[in-house]
């Protein structure tokens, strides 16, 4: 059985890059390194494997603003083209890409891909470029489908709350992109949450962490119709690397201890919950509060 998922070593993601230099950049002289460029380290990096763990395909995907994403390095094994992998590789970056909040797909397509593309639902938008004076390429784009009904209103309950309750977070446009009861994702805007750096202010990566982490004890207390205040008892937060891309924030069950079952018996609930910081596959940072919901 075929499944896409990142390069779960260092060795898979040299096997990585070595697919994608030689199906895109070795047929036309050009180097190793060629197939690389400077976004790699705030992009999302993705294989086709079989049950071998064999690489079959790559891509990526890259986030250039807080809605919209961008996909590239699409390749497929040549020995494998022609068996539903390109498409099935495509389907799997259009998720990913709406979990991280994008609403947009942009990809250059080469000539010879555009119909594929267009199959696919993208629309040719026209010339974008041409590489090695020889390789054209045309820019095309797709919209994706909105979060399910259910959690948009759930999203858009619990931001009107942030934005009424805290000004920062509507400053920031904290959002939430997906939560399935077992996994939270979140995200701002990266334009007005740069430093002198041009990397994402310290502030404002613990702020999206923490509100990512207290709506996380919100959804738990909506799941069993209890009210409650929610507060921050204390936080602590480690950063591992500068955040040059766009942010997103993520907790899941595995990340998480406690529930609301005490509020029941009129006694304050406890919650710790872990919360990634990520650009790309890459986590910058690790935020971990302990949270209390206080018994009304």
């Amino acid at each position: 059985m075929v499944q896409c998922r990142a390069p779960k070593n260092s060795s898979e993601l040299a096997q990585y890059y070595q697919l994608r230099w030689q199906m895109l950049r070795q047929p036309w002289q050009q180097p190793m390194g060629s197939e690389k460029d400077d976004l790699e380290a705030q992009s999302y990096h993705r294989v086709l494997v079989d049950d071998s763990d064999n690489i079959l395909g790559v891509g990526r995907l890259h986030k250039c603003s807080q809605d919209q994403a961008v996909i590239r390095y699409m390749a497929i094994k040549e020995s494998k083209q022609g068996q539903g992998l390109g498409k099935l590789l495509v389907q799997a970056l259009e998720l990913l890409a709406a979990q991280m909040g994008a609403t947009t797909l942009t990809l250059n397509a080469r000539d010879n891909a555009v119909q594929f593309y267009q199959q696919l639902g993208y629309v040719n938008q026209g010339y974008s470029h041409t590489l090695y004076s020889e390789i054209r390429h045309d820019k095309m784009t797709k919209q994706l489908n909105k979060p399910a009904q259910h959690l948009a209103q759930k999203a858009e309950s619990l931001q009107q709350i942030w934005h009424q309750t805290i000004p920062l977070s509507q400053v920031m446009n904290i959002n939430i992109c997906y939560f399935d009861q077992q996994t939270l994702l979140t995200n701002c805007e990266p334009s007005i949450n740069k430093n002198l750096h041009n990397t994402m202010f310290a502030g404002s990566i613990y702020t999206l962490a923490t509100l990512t982490g207290w709506a996380w004890v919100y959804f738990a207390l909506q799941r069993k119709a209890l009210q409650a205040d929610i507060v921050l008892a204390k936080g602590d937060i480690r950063y591992i690397a500068p955040l040059a891309g766009v942010a997103n924030a993520r907790t899941a069950v595995d990340l998480v201890t406690g529930d609301a079952s005490s509020l029941t018996q009129g006694k304050n609930a406890r919650f710790n919950i872990a919360v990634e910081v990520c650009c790309g596959d890459n986590v910058v940072a690790i935020f971990n509060g302990s949270y209390v919901a206080i018994a009304q």
